[in-house]
């Protein structure tokens, strides 16, 4: 007993020697536990100014002078006419081509109570034209409906007549949940970097090492080849882990620097967040760790090893995406791997209670899929075919 764990113990301090050895496959490791907070902090706070901020809306305004109240609306607004930009703006502004024209008629228009038709020109398709488009377009409703219901006043009817209902809304939510955008971006980044961390580790321990003739000679040695298969993967789950570890540190760290009472949220990440998230997340990085071993082994080169397993990244990227569309889903969900793991961390960061049956059965569907992977792999690299790459 002493003598195996003494063999799988050197296995593991083997591989993890050649891991750190090759310095690019760390960098490519952990890079992402690095850039994913950075880009979270980011997008956040660009989010967030979005969201709260007005800044200068810069427009082509014909025929103001006919509508001084909805200029003094759309000033109110920071929606200025184009003239008034500085020089560099009005190059910016002149590329979207966001225009307001005004008719002449508008002052008789508005006496007689015809119908107004004022014309907003721009390009629909143009991404940064949409948040400027919409503001302009809110001004405008806003002004018609001031104005409707001072009509209705000055003809002796209650405009409360024109809402018959009204419905109260009473938010239940959790200030937690309002940060949701970054909980998203959080959860999607934390099961990528569970299967994107340990990639290049796994590929170089498998197809690398078959290249490089040291598969056969390990094969050649007394020993057996399940534990060359928990060698290989506990090194490549571990520096998973350790990615995890160092993206959660540095997220609690930079999210401090996003100012979230701005939209009424908190999010932070405590002690008992940071534990629950490793305890969902390691068997993801096993089951990544033996999904990639698997396919890298039934490669028949290290290049074709690294299309064939690259394509795995889309796995933990897709199956969240697909949860937000699905209303009702299936009990069966709550307990399938990755999927079981991303809603559990959804409800985590929305404060709710953890569902910790949930996570024993997740959890243990993850362990058992990544065992039957090893198990089966250790069964193959007994043949001279998948060793050799024979076709």
């Amino acid at each position: 007993m002493s003598a195996g764990f003494g063999q799988l113990k050197a296995l593991i301090i083997k591989e993890f020697k050649e891991a750190f050895r090759d310095k690019r496959a760390l960098m490519v490791a952990f890079s992402m536990s690095l850039l994913a907070p950075v880009m979270i902090m980011v997008m956040s706070k660009t989010m967030i100014k979005e969201m709260v901020d007005k800044p200068t809306v810069y427009a082509e305004i014909s025929g103001g002078e006919f509508a001084p109240k909805l200029m003094k609306e759309f000033r109110d607004e920071n929606i200025v006419p184009l003239s008034e930009a500085s020089e560099n703006d009005q190059r910016i502004w002149q590329k979207r081509g966001i225009k307001i024209t005004i008719p002449d008629t508008y002052g008789s228009d508005m006496v007689e109570g015809r119908v107004i038709n004022i014309t907003l020109s721009a390009d629909y398709s143009d991404k940064p034209s949409l948040s400027p488009v919409r503001r302009i377009k809110d001004v405008v409703r806003d002004h018609a409906r001031a104005i409707g219901y001072k009509r209705i006043i000055m003809r002796g009817i209650d405009v409360r007549i024109m809402k018959p209902l009204n419905i109260v809304e009473q938010d239940r939510s959790q200030p937690s949940s309002n940060a949701m955008m970054i909980s998203i971006m959080l959860g999607l980044y934390l099961l990528m970097g569970a299967f994107m961390s340990g990639l290049s580790i796994a590929i170089d321990s498998s197809a690398g090492e078959r290249e490089r003739n040291v598969l056969e000679m390990l094969l050649c040695q007394p020993v057996s080849t399940l534990k060359i298969v928990l060698a290989k993967l506990t090194c490549s789950a571990s520096i998973s882990v350790l990615s995890i570890v160092l993206m959660l540190t540095v997220t609690s760290v930079s999210i401090g620097f996003v100012d979230l009472t701005k939209i009424g949220a908190t999010f932070n990440i405590d002690a008992f967040t940071f534990s629950a998230l490793l305890i969902l997340l390691v068997p993801i990085c096993i089951l990544a760790a033996a999904l990639q071993l698997f396919f890298s082994f039934q490669a028949k080169s290290f290049k074709e090893a690294q299309s064939t397993v690259t394509m795995l990244i889309m796995l933990p990227a897709f199956i969240p995406i697909a949860l937000t569309f699905i209303d009702d889903r299936p009990a069966w969900l709550d307990w399938a791997p990755v999927a079981g793991q991303s809603i559990i961390m959804e409800d985590l960061f929305k404060g709710l209670p953890v569902n910790w049956a949930a996570l024993a059965v997740t959890s243990l569907v993850t362990i058992v899929m990544s065992a039957a992977l090893v198990l089966t792999l250790a069964k193959k690299l007994k043949s001279e075919k998948v060793v050799m790459a024979l076709s």
